[in-house]
C-alpha cells in the first residue's frame, strides 16, 4: 500500500538550521515551534512573529466569468470584490455543509486566488472544477507556484515599510497588491490570522529563503522572531478566528457555525448550496442552534477539543478548541453550547475535564482584541 509522500516546503532546510520541531500537518513537513511556544506567542502580541505558511492552497480562477463562477461556487459575492481587495468566505455542499472557508483575492478583472486550508485544498480545488462546467472561466491549482510567508505583529508594518517602496499606510485590512519585498515580487495582503496587525506574501518557491532571510534581518532590532504552527494556533484562539476541523465542518452550515453574514442570498445568479442554506437560516432564526462562546477557566486545568460542557448535572454542549492562553494567563476554549447558556457571565458552566467537573466563565468572543 503507497502512503503519499510528505511534502516541504521551499523554507525546509531553513526551518532545520534553526533548530524547528517539526511536525506532519495535512500532509506537509512544517515548524510546530523553534523554542518556546509561549515566547513566539507573546512576540507576535507585542513585538513582531515570522511564519512559513506555504502549505496553504493557492487555486487561481481566471477567465471572462470567473466572478460569476465563484459567485455560483462560493456562498458569498465575489463579483462585488474590487480590484486589490480580499473576502472571507466559505464553500458549502448542496446540504449546506461547510467544505472550507476561504480568502479569495481579486487580482484583475478576471482573474482571482483562493487560499484554501492545506487540509483541504483539494476538496476545493476538485469542487471549483467541478462547478465550473458551463462557465468560461479557468480553475489552476497553484499550489506550487507560491511559497507564503506572514510577518504578524505590531512592529510588521515598520519591518515591512523598510524593505518595500509599497504604499502601505494605503493597504487596508482584507486588500493586497503587488510589490517588491527585498527585491522579491510578491503579492503583499494586509491579512492573517493572529488577531494582530500583519502580512501575508505570496512569492515564487525560489525567492522564499531570499525573504525569509531579509525580513528576519530587518526584525533584528525590533525583536521579531520565527514562529511555529503551535503559536498560531494559540493567536488564532485568542482572536476567536474559527478553525476547519474544529469550529467548522460539513456537519455544521454558516448559520450553525454563527457566521451567517457570510452567506449572500442577494447575489446574482443561483449558488450551490442555496436551498439548503435559506431553510438554515430560518430555522436558526425560529430556534436558535448552538452558539460558539468562549470560555475562561477558574482553575489551571486545560479544556481539549470533543470535551462536554456542562451545567446544571447535564451536557449543554462541546469544546471545539482549548489551550492555555499566554496573553490572559489562564486556560481558554471555544465552544459550541445551547443558546440558553450562551450569554455571557452564565452561572454554572463547567467542562467536564476526565470526569471532574471544572468551572469556566462564559464571555463573549474574541478573548483579545488588538490595540489600534
Amino acid at each position: 500500500m503507497s502512503s503519499t509522500p510528505i511534502r516541504h516546503t521551499a523554507l525546509d532546510a531553513l526551518h532545520r538550521s534553526l533548530g524547528a520541531t517539526m511536525t506532519d500537518f495535512a500532509g506537509w513537513d512544517m515548524p510546530l515551534r523553534y523554542g518556546s511556544e509561549r515566547d513566539e506567542h507573546n512576540a507576535v502580541r507585542e513585538r513582531a512573529g515570522l511564519f512559513d505558511l506555504s502549505h496553504m492552497g493557492e487555486i487561481t480562477v481566471s477567465g471572462p466569468e470567473a466572478a460569476a463562477l465563484l459567485n455560483h461556487a462560493l456562498v458569498g459575492n465575489l463579483a462585488s470584490v474590487g480590484v486589490g481587495r480580499a473576502r472571507y468566505t466559505m464553500i458549502c455542499q448542496e446540504d449546506g455543509g461547510i467544505l472550507d472557508d476561504l480568502i479569495v483575492y481579486r487580482l484583475d478583472d478576471t482573474e482571482f486566488m483562493v487560499v484554501a486550508n492545506a487540509s483541504n485544498a483539494q476538496v476545493v480545488l476538485d469542487a471549483l472544477v467541478e462547478r465550473s462546467a458551463g462557465f468560461d472561466a479557468e480553475v489552476r491549482d497553484d499550489r506550487d507556484a507560491y511559497a507564503l510567508i506572514a510577518v504578524q505583529g505590531p512592529r510588521s508594518p515598520g519591518i515591512l515599510a523598510s524593505l518595500t517602496d509599497a504604499d502601505l499606510d494605503g493597504l487596508k485590512y482584507y486588500a493586497g497588491l503587488p510589490g517588491t519585498v527585498a527585491g522579491v515580487p510578491a503579492l503583499i495582503a494586509r491579512t492573517g490570522y493572529t488577531g494582530e496587525d500583519g502580512f501575508e506574501l505570496f512569492v515564487k518557491p525560489e525567492h522564499a529563503v531570499e525573504l525569509w532571510q531579509a525580513l528576519t534581518k530587518a526584525g533584528e532590532g525590533v525583536g521579531l522572531v520565527p514562529c511555529g504552527l503551535s503559536c498560531r494556533d494559540t493567536l488564532r484562539l485568542e482572536a476567536g478566528m474559527p478553525l476547519y476541523g474544529h469550529e467548522l465542518s460539513t456537519s455544521l452550515t454558516p448559520f450553525d457555525a454563527g457566521l451567517g453574514r457570510v452567506v449572500k442570498f442577494d447575489k446574482e445568479g443561483d449558488f450551490v448550496g442555496r436551498e439548503a442554506l435559506t431553510e438554515a437560516a430560518s430555522r436558526s432564526l425560529e430556534n436558535p442552534p448552538r452558539v460558539l462562546v468562549g470560555l475562561v477557566a477558574e482553575g489551571r486545568r486545560v479544556p481539549r477539543a470533543g470535551y462536554a460542557v456542562v451545567a446544571e448535572g447535564r451536557v449543554i454542549g462541546e469544546v471545539t478548541s482549548g489551550a492555555p492562553s499566554p496573553t490572559l494567563g489562564r486556560p481558554i476554549a471555544m465552544a459550541y453550547v445551547d443558546a440558553a447558556h450562551a450569554a455571557p457571565g452564565t452561572p454554572g458552566v463547567g467542562v467536564d475535564i476526565r470526569g471532574s467537573h471544572e468551572p469556566y466563565e462564559v464571555v463573549a468572543l474574541p478573548f483579545h482584541k488588538r490595540r489600534k
